[in-house]
């Protein structure tokens, strides 16, 4: 059976953190690690790990970092297994068999390097669940619902392109995708993870847009395509605000459509 790592890093959020760790203890199947990485400024969440019972495959490092990208590189440089989960504090598995479902995908696939599945995110007030195959070919729409909380890594990839960029503070996981879209991938049709949407990438959505268009013509040169769908995105972000795109949500997610 493939090894895990999981990968969790927290600021001052220990109850976030709480959640999280109860969602990585009640899997069916373990992870082999689970690495938290604690860069906060307040004691709480150190005092929580040192003076609370926890099992012999957690471990955590506290000591402060230059933001995500820097903590997710220090949680790969020292995880000690072979295929990386990153799971943010406030990000839970959304069902107790999703690391057995993982573990038996890739030992079937030993091919393999990346994988991504679905999520469950609230949109326009609406609990809905997406997640699409990844497709090299449409990267210029963004992260289009391949959801980064849903990947698992191999670490040998982080090795072959890079770890995260720490000069992106919002898209640095669109950054990632770009360079490893060759990479051998598979689709896991599993809800993996349920979002916490209070985080950065949700507060700062606009800026995320602009970001993709700069990351992506970075790597592939100018796009009048990619231009337009971010726009896109960007208009439909704005409608979602508004009572009357709200209830076109509704429809259509009561038509199987909140997927499309």
């Amino acid at each position: 059976m493939i090894q895990v790592t999981v990968i969790s890093i927290c600021f001052n959020n220990l109850a976030d953190l709480q959640r999280t760790c109860e969602s990585v203890d009640q899997q069916s199947v373990l992870p082999d690690e689970h690495l938290i990485i604690n860069g906060s400024t307040s004691p709480d969440i150190a005092n929580w790990l040192a003076d609370s019972p926890q099992p012999a495959y957690r471990r955590w490092i506290n000591e402060r970092d230059k933001g995500i990208g820097d903590a997710f590189n220090k949680g790969i440089e020292h995880a000690r297994y072979s295929l990386l989960h990153l799971l943010h504090a406030g990000d839970c598995y959304a069902s107790k068999d999703v690391m057995e479902v993982v573990k038996q995908f890739y030992v079937a696939h030993p091919q393999i390097t990346w994988s991504s599945g679905n999520i469950k995110v609230t949109r326009a007030g609406e609990e809905i669940v997406i997640g699409k195959p990844f497709d090299a070919s449409k990267l210029y729409r963004g992260m289009r619902s391949v959801a980064h909380p849903t990947w698992f890594v191999k670490k040998e990839v982080y090795d072959r392109v890079g770890y995260f960029n720490n000069a992106h503070k919002i898209a640095m996981d669109y950054d990632l995708m770009c360079r490893i879209h060759a990479e051998p991938y598979g689709y896991i049709n599993h809800t993996i993870s349920v979002f916490d949407d209070s985080g950065i990438s949700t507060k700062n959505y606009v800026q995320s847009l602009k970001d993709n268009i700069q990351i992506y013509e970075s790597y592939f040169g100018y796009s009048l395509l990619c231009r337009i769908w971010q726009l896109r995105l960007y208009i439909l972000h704005l409608l979602l605000q508004t009572p009357l795109g709200k209830w076109l949500f509704q429809i259509k997610k009561a038509l199987g459509l909140a997927n499309a």
